[in-house]
């Protein structure tokens, strides 16, 4: 296929808002990141900014180049992907730094890459493909809990780090993933009594010896309630932070540039707290629109999964809908103090190099199926 066809078989409304969030993301990205970057860390004022728009760089070419490579393809090198990330999670206990209490990065040079952003898409890849070779076996309850053990490999692997939050989406990802499939109704309900169990035998752990199996940092975590009376205390002061920034913003925000929480008063604030930073100088009406951008993205990727007529495909695409989701969930219930915060950067928004790679890699793979949908339905 020519590239005048591939591209005009893409799902453009999808295309448009990814663009559209990844320029606002970098431009939020440079405004909440200038004084740190001076300040905390002695660069120049644009140094993430430029970090960031190089990954968003290098991403748009493997979105372009993962267009014109055949779903059908995945199957030959999903096995060697989920090998290689498996090692490479391993290898972090050796070569790997720590980085914010976290022993998740290589790092090479001035960039640093995090296996455990891309293990989530090598998980879907696999899970996708192997359900597709297996779509005739489905009522065999051994054959759909394989991919399973792998998801329980990695997250092992990523807990043990720790990273507590992106073992967490690891583990939905799998779950979610296992809900959606074609398969008998008694074997979901056998998952759910088995993570029934999981939870209870979880929180009996942590009762009893939460101390030795969690870190402090991540002890701590389960203390949200009520942060702004633990100002002055890490289980509170960052949460509060955020709060007083959504505050300041009101409607319709102090102005792009003007936020004064970015002043090393709300830490993190280009990464995993940008979202109140956004409110802060653009208001809730940006927040909220936020918010709908998002639910549009998932709500196109769901269609898309739903339009294909092939297992594999339409796995892979709900599991990028459900990574997506994850990522939002789990990041503004910990800003917003309803939940621990552990860490997990907000699609688009957030600096990171790995996840803003690794997200332009899911979105590419989301329209090639989007394009073999379209030849399929042609046909």
């Amino acid at each position: 296929m020519t590239v005048k066809k591939v591209l005009s078989k893409i799902d453009k409304p999808l295309f448009f808002s990814m663009l559209i969030f990844f320029i606002f993301g970098l431009i939020m990205i440079f405004s909440a990141s200038t004084i740190v970057s001076v300040i905390g860390f002695n660069k120049e004022p644009y140094s993430f900014f430029i970090k960031q728009a190089l990954f968003l760089f290098v991403g748009l070419i493997a979105f372009f180049i993962i267009l014109f490579i055949p779903t059908k393809n995945y199957s030959k090198f999903s096995n060697t992907l989920l090998i290689t990330v498996l090692l490479a999670l391993a290898g972090l206990f050796v070569y790997g730094k720590v980085t914010n209490n976290a022993m998740s990065w290589y790092y090479i040079g001035p960039f640093s890459l995090q296996p455990s952003e891309f293990a989530k898409t090598i998980l879907i890849i696999y899970m996708g493909t192997y359900y597709y070779k297996n779509r005739k076996n489905l009522n065999s309850q051994n054959i759909i809990l394989k991919p399973l053990y792998a998801a329980l490999m990695i997250f092992a692997l990523v807990f043990l780090q720790p990273d507590l939050g992106t073992g967490i989406i690891i583990a939905a990802i799998a779950i979610l993933i296992y809900f959606s499939l074609p398969i008998k109704t008694v074997y979901k309900k056998n998952m759910i009594t088995i993570l029934l169990i999981v939870a209870i035998m979880f929180i009996g752990l942590y009762l009893v010896a939460g101390k030795k199996i969690l870190t402090t940092t991540q002890l701590n975590r389960f203390n949200y309630k009520e942060p702004c009376k633990r100002y002055t205390e890490n289980t509170g002061y960052q949460v509060c932070n955020g709060y007083i920034a959504i505050n300041n913003g009101g409607l319709f925000g102090v102005g792009l540039g003007n936020s004064t929480q970015k002043y090393l008063y709300l830490p993190e604030a280009h990464t995993d707290f940008i979202f109140p930073i956004v409110i802060e100088e653009l208001g809730v009406i940006t927040g909220i629109a936020v918010i709908l951008m998002y639910i549009f993205i998932i709500y196109r990727i769901l269609k898309i999964s739903r339009d294909s007529n092939n297992l594999g495909n339409s796995v892979m695409a709900y599991g990028i809908a459900a990574y997506i989701f994850c990522h939002i969930a789990v990041n503004l219930v910990g800003i917003l103090g309803l939940g621990p915060m552990t860490g997990v950067p907000l699609p688009f928004l957030s600096y990171g190099g790995s996840f803003a790679l690794n997200l332009m890699i899911t979105f590419g793979i989301v329209q090639r199926i989007a394009i073999e949908n379209k030849i399929s339905k042609s046909k």
